[in-house]
């Protein structure tokens, strides 16, 4: 590739400038990687780790001298299929030869020594020193990527059952550079939170610019495991959208189990050996395909679900301690309503675990995988700069000390449906995710970025619970996860956006000021649903947002803001309500846009918006008020209920005046919904708002 080529290709932007000055000697361009790491039977990471050695400058001639060596060390020291005698005859003519390659290790007992294994050259029994294979563990669980010396020896080669290749020296594929932290801390200290979250998404090789905001929370709930000890994550979604990306190609503090059986011994400890398995060794093991996994002894899912529990398991009278999260991905064979109207969320799992509660309770996130996009190369990978992958992740294991919970405590305070698994589920991802968008704890964080936080944990958590009612619904009915920010906060709800409808109530809390209406509707069009907001600010009055405003609803209007001031000290207290001008719009469900009979929800509206009051969860209220004060009657209330239950409302709250008017409601649509009665305005507006 000449300079002309790369000066073409290499157009930076402000995020490449950024990075550049903050990262000097750090930097990679991904589509360098990507070149090379298609060309070669390598993992992204040990591209990068070379690229980073001799290209790391955003200079193009430095960058072009640099690609030369790599492509010699890659040419070189990688083995091609068919190339494997190649290389050995090298070996024994010159003495040794230098690849690159996965290295693993066995105890040969007949021996009573260590033999090794060189996959790319089909060698399983290299002799290699017990120091060196006691100072590289891994090499005796599945291996890792090395610049591998390997020498020949004529003499040995001549005896019975002679091992003539040693392997004198290996350097492992991974950065040693003992100040990453201090660097990683000074570089981000540039960058604003929204940059800095795209720089990271650069960092593994996706454009940030190609995806929208629900797809970067994808991303990031995907590096999480990697910063935070004993984080489980699930994602599940449709094929191609990169999930196990992260966990093959990017660090080799990640090992990646493609779908297929595990074993114990391979995954926890060896029995007959006392080797340590997969989850002492790595950082992170993610379980690929994760439908067609099995164990290969029966308490093999127990085993995995304790250890989940504890980051403990037994050998034994011994207690085992590791720090492995466990990972799994997975795809829907349908889009996520299809998958939800035949089973729910989590179905893919292997078959012990999709419905055993107590196991998915042990997940403390679900990344919601439909909402990242089947990727394009063209659109979705990028080739501007990011960080070298071997310093990414040397700072992403390092980041693993330590929780950064304390930057929540007194500011944010989680809601009481949330139990002790929840809270831990949550309270990890939140570390996580401060970990990776704040890495030196020294950094102030923003109210509004711990909410954005905040919220993307709660709902990563509150998708497993939901998962968990639909398996067990006595046990977990209440799902409806909240905070509240600062002391004197309103309590916030989050929701997961794959159950909500628009056409459909949320059981959830509304925010203070909305509230869900039906209006008794005209002649022609019948009862409507409507969702009112308002907010409230400084100065006096209400103003309608809607443009043109339809007579009925501006006298809707006109009679809640009366009935309000009329009725101010039963409703607000002390609180003066002529002192705030409130902002109110109306959104028609239905074909229905007058907006007509709809009084005593704008009242209720106004109030909550006014005292901070978020609305009763799944409620619909029903009252057409006059300016005397008094609710009139409801001509249609048969009509108004079979329009709550198809709307999956949980309470109706009715005017006493509509009792008679229900007696004809089939029997079957009373067990679909709680019709509730008040009797005057004030009372509508205590059972309509929360405590």
């Amino acid at each position: 590739m000449s300079s002309a080529d790369i000066a073409a290709t290499s157009e930076m932007d402000h995020l490449d400038q950024l990075g550049a000055s903050a990262f000097d000697g750090f930097l990679v361009r991904k589509d360098l990687v990507r070149k090379y790491s298609r060309q070669y039977p390598v993992p992204t990471y040990v591209v990068e780790f070379l690229l980073g050695r001799y290209c790391a400058s955003t200079d193009p001639a430095e960058i072009e001298e640099g690609l030369q060596i790599v492509e010699k060390q890659l040419q070189g020291r990688t083995v091609r299929t068919g190339e494997e005698e190649l290389f050995k005859a090298r070996a024994r003519d010159q003495g040794s030869v230098k690849i690159i390659d996965i290295v693993r290790a066995r105890l040969d007992t007949r021996s009573d020594s260590y033999a090794a294994e060189v996959p790319s050259l089909a060698i399983k029994d290299a002799q290699i020193d017990d120091e060196l294979v006691r100072a590289n563990e891994r090499m005796l669980t599945d291996g890792f990527y090395a610049e591998v010396t390997l020498e020949y020896d004529p003499v040995i080669a001549q005896e019975r059952n002679g091992r003539p290749f040693s392997i004198a020296g290996l350097r492992p594929i991974q950065m040693s550079n003992p100040n990453v932290m201090g660097i990683l801390a000074k570089g981000r200290a540039a960058f604003t939170t929204a940059e800095w979250r795209d720089f990271l998404i650069r960092s593994i090789g996706i454009e940030p610019a190609a995806l929208d905001e629900r797809a970067k929370m994808v991303v990031l709930l995907r590096m999480a495991p990697f910063v935070e000890r004993n984080f489980n994550l699930v994602e599940l979604g449709p094929r191609g959208t990169g999930k196990s990306h992260l966990f093959q190609q990017i660090s080799p503090y990640s090992h990646l189990i493609s779908g297929g059986k595990a074993t114990v011994a391979k995954m926890f400890v060896n029995n007959g050996n006392g080797q340590r398995g997969l989850v002492c060794q790595y950082d992170v093991v993610c379980f690929d395909e994760v439908a067609g996994v099995s164990f290969d002894q029966k308490d093999g899912v127990n085993i995995l679900k304790g250890y989940m529990a504890s980051g403990e398991f037994s050998r034994g009278k011994e207690s085992i301690r590791a720090e492995g999260g466990i990972v799994m991905v997975g795809n829907f064979d349908v889009d996520v309503e299809q998958q939800q109207r035949i089973g729910h969320l989590l179905s893919p799992l292997p078959r012990e675990m999709r419905d055993d509660t107590a196991f998915q309770d042990r997940i403390h996130a679900y990344a919601p995988g439909w909402d990242f996009p089947k990727l394009n190369p063209n659109v979705h990978l990028t080739g501007h700069f990011g960080l070298v992958s071997d310093f990414l992740s040397e700072c992403w294991s390092r980041l693993r000390d330590g929780s950064r919970l304390a930057a929540m405590q007194n500011r944010i305070h989680l809601g009481g449906a949330l139990s002790g698994r929840d809270i831990e589920g949550v309270n990890k991802t939140v570390s996580a995710l401060i970990k990776l968008l704040f890495p030196d704890p020294e950094m102030e964080i923003p109210d509004e970025d711990l909410e954005w936080i905040v919220r993307l944990a709660l709902e990563s958590r509150r998708r497993v619970k939901e998962q968990q009612k639909r398996c067990l619904k006595s046990e977990f009915r209440n799902t409806h996860f909240s905070y509240t920010l600062g002391l004197d906060g309103v309590e916030k709800f989050v929701a997961t956006p794959e159950l909500h409808s628009d056409d459909a109530i949320d059981g959830d809390p509304l925010p203070p000021g909305q509230v869900w209406a039906i209006s008794p509707g005209t002649g022609e069009t019948g009862p409507s649903l409507y969702r009112i907001e308002v907010t409230v600010g400084p100065g006096s009055g209400v103003k309608i947002l809607n443009q043109p405003v339809s007579p009925a609803f501006r006298e809707s209007t006109k009679v809640g803001e009366q009935n309000l001031y009329s009725r101010a000290k039963s409703l607000v207290g002390d609180r003066d309500p002529r002192g705030h001008e409130y902002s109110i719009q109306l959104r028609a469900m239905d074909n229905d846009r007058s907006g007509a009979g709809l009084g005593l929800p704008v009242m209720i509206a106004l109030v909550g918006g006014l005292l901070d009051r978020n609305s009763r969860g799944g409620t619909i209220i029903i009252g057409s008020l006059n300016l005397g004060g008094s609710v009139e009657m409801i001509p249609n209330a048969i009509a108004i209920a079979e329009l709550a239950v198809e709307k999956q409302a949980k309470v109706l709250l009715m005017p006493v005046s509509a009792r008679r008017g229900l007696n004809d409601l089939p029997d079957d649509l009373w067990t679909k919904i709680s019709i509730e009665f008040y009797k005057d305005p004030e009372d509508a507006v205590f059972k309509g708002l929360e405590e």
